[in-house]
């Protein structure tokens, strides 16, 4: 019997009524026909399920793609006092049976799990012996080889309308384009589904982006504002720590949060922002994805993102309360050319799949037909050096390989060696002066590391070694002094990885099943890349405008409040003498350098420089020793 859904939703969840399309879809749900709930980040996604699982009979299984997105939702349920269990880390069979049992004699309302496990014949077997009542499929653009996070394993979700065929399925997601929806369809299986497709406009966001050098210089001026929540996006794990460390020094309460972080330390750094004793967090880009965390006030994108979706994603998680909240994405010229190295130059074609594929072989002596079901260990920076590979596209090619299962390829058991110095600088300097053959190792560990003095810092020794000449033994045995010395503290690991071919060697006939696809994904990569520069060069048309349509929506009226809506609206104004008039306004007050110039007047930064320009030249200003500028004596 059913129960009432507005009722479950005053229940568990405290509110009386629903928003946007949700009371739609969960009534759909409700006479078992297939959804596809199309809704922007932040718009109550997870409700559109787990209310409709709550009036029925049964169990609802929930596939996701990431683990922390997994046990947020069920440490959320546990906390309403709703039965969820997850299947997530390395469970033994008997463990899965435990927990299977559970499911079934246990009154367990939800089961979470990643959409690997569906490859596994023991989880199969027993979805079929459970009473499903809803299947959820979140994050469901994963399943397009369109989409921004392709995951094949998600190839594997419309079996569950066949372990399940009296359950309705809904599909969800925030960033579809025509085509990801239409893959989305197709790929599950979905019969005949009504689709709900809400507004993706968020008219509290504003959206900006600013061309600028000195990024950290305006990075600081936006979050110095005032001391409010935010985020700011970077693309590696090195860069998370240094731009924290930074904002730090300048007395921001900041941290930062990448996937390389022990549970522990990922679950204390989130506590503290979430509780707001951290305010700012410097992070790569899952953080933030199922966080309820209304009161973000700006998201900052400190480099380019791979894709609009990826961007609109990310920038989504400012201003869940509907209160105002600021998109703020910082570039420069130099940022498209690392942008570009790093998405489009670290993605291995069709040809150096197939050289990969066969070093391997070479690498474990697999000979042609055979293979399947061998495991090997290795060190991964050791095969890379001996067949002269490019280490991050044979790490990209190593994931292709797996994500088409040629090869089940692991680096979980991978631990990397840590530095932290210990030594203040001044004692560094004198530590040299007695062991100058050190000075090379040191040097080039200081310039390729950040923060290295305040955290405990993972390090590629293979990297340090090459850049210096020597072999990675004799860095090892140079950073072992250096920790006997007292100098840093060094945690020596080796890089094991654990690889399992899954299909006898034939060499390019295997690739050739994939290899179409793989060229598609390619093209597509370029393509989005491409949308994600046009966005940030796009001189004429509203950001808001410009994001909706690019995920086919229309937007009546430009959003008045971007950057090139600001624009637009200074541009009657931006004459180059009333930009003197209020340069020369400010400097009677006190000194101020052309930064400061710009941060306090409301036109282009351009305009500003050359209405500088002209009051030297004209000799009513002048320079300071502290390079500011004066009104002239």
């Amino acid at each position: 019997m059913q129960k009432n859904p507005i009722e479950i939703l005053k229940q568990y969840w405290g509110h009386s009524s629903f928003r946007g399309s949700q009371e739609k879809v969960i009534n759909a749900l409700l006479q078992q026909n297939d959804v596809l709930a199309l809704m922007p980040t932040g718009g109550g996604k997870s409700i559109c399920y787990q209310v409709p699982a709550l009036s029925m009979d049964g169990i609802c299984v929930v596939v996701s793609p990431l683990v922390s997105l997994i046990q947020d939702q069920v440490q959320r349920l546990k906390r309403l006092g709703i039965k969820a269990i997850a299947l997530t880390g390395s469970l033994k069979p008997e463990e899965l049976i435990e927990q299977f049992d559970n499911c079934l004699y246990g009154g367990y309302k939800f089961l979470y799990l990643s959409p690997e496990r569906l490859l596994q014949q023991l989880v199969r077997d027993r979805i079929k012996e459970m009473n499903v009542c809803l299947i959820a499929i979140d994050e469901a653009h994963c399943i397009s080889q369109w989409g921004h996070d392709f995951r094949p394993a998600y190839l594997q979700c419309h079996e569950l309308k066949r372990l399940a065929p009296q359950a309705p399925v809904i599909a969800l997601t925030a960033t579809p384009t025509a085509t990801v929806a239409k893959d989305i369809v197709e790929l599950l299986e979905l019969d005949n589904p009504i689709t709900f497709k809400d507004s993706l406009a968020r008219e509290n966001i504003t959206f900006f982006v600013r061309d600028v050098e000195d990024k950290r210089y305006h990075l600081l001026q936006l979050v110095g504002e005032n001391d409010q929540s935010g985020i700011v996006y970077v693309n590696t794990r090195r860069a998370t720590i240094e731009l924290s460390t930074f904002l730090k020094s300048k007395g921001c309460r900041t941290d930062y949060f990448h996937g390389g972080l022990l549970h522990h330390e990922k679950k204390k750094k989130l506590e503290d922002w979430l509780n707001n004793e951290t305010k700012i967090m410097v992070a790569t880009s899952a953080f933030g994805m199922g966080v309820d965390k209304a009161d973000v006030r700006f998201v900052v994108h400190h480099h380019i993102p791979d894709s609009l979706e990826s961007y609109f994603q990310e920038v989504g998680r400012a201003g869940r309360d509907d209160l105002p909240a600021k998109a703020v994405l910082l570039t420069n010229a130099h940022d498209r050319l690392q942008a570009k190295k790093q998405f489009l130059g670290s993605q291995p074609d069709v040809l150096f799949i197939k050289l990969l594929y066969k070093k391997l072989n070479a690498y474990f002596q697999i000979a042609y037909g055979e293979g399947d079901g061998q495991t090997f260990t290795f060190l991964f920076n050791e095969f890379c050096q001996q067949y002269q590979l490019n280490t991050l596209l044979a790490y990209n090619g190593l994931r292709i390989l797996d994500q088409h299962s040629v090869i089940a390829w692991s680096n979980a058991s991978r631990q990397t060696s840590t530095v932290q110095f210990l030594a203040k600088k001044h004692e560094l300097f004198k530590y040299l002066d007695k062991n100058p053959s050190l000075e090379g190792t040191i040097k080039s560990i200081l310039r390729t590391y950040g923060g290295i003095f305040d955290y405990e810092t993972p390090i590629n020794t293979s990297l340090i070694a090459k850049k210096n000449s020597l072999t990675e033994d004799k860095v090892d045995s140079l950073l072992q002094k250096l920790h006997n010395d007292g100098i840093l503290a060094y945690n020596a690991s080796k890089s094991d990885m654990e690889l399992t071919f899954l299909v006898p060697r034939e060499d390019d006939k295997v690739i050739n099943v994939f290899a179409h696809k793989l060229k598609d994904l390619n093209k597509n990569r370029q393509r989005r890349f491409a949308d994600m520069l046009a966005y940030i060069d796009n001189k004429e048309k509203c950001r808001a405008q410009f994001l909706l349509e690019y995920f086919g929506q229309t937007a009546t009226n430009p959003c008045g409040q971007c950057d090139i809506c600001q624009k637009d609206q200074r541009r009657p104004t931006q004459s180059l003498a009333k930009a003197k008039k209020e340069v020369l306004r400010h400097l009677k007050q006190r000194s101020l350098s052309s930064k400061e110039l710009a941060n306090h007047l409301n036109y282009s930064e351009k305009i500003i420089l050359e209405s500088i320009q002209e009051l030297l030249d004209e000799e009513e200003i002048m320079i300071n020793t502290r390079n500011q500028y004066d009104i002239a004596k």
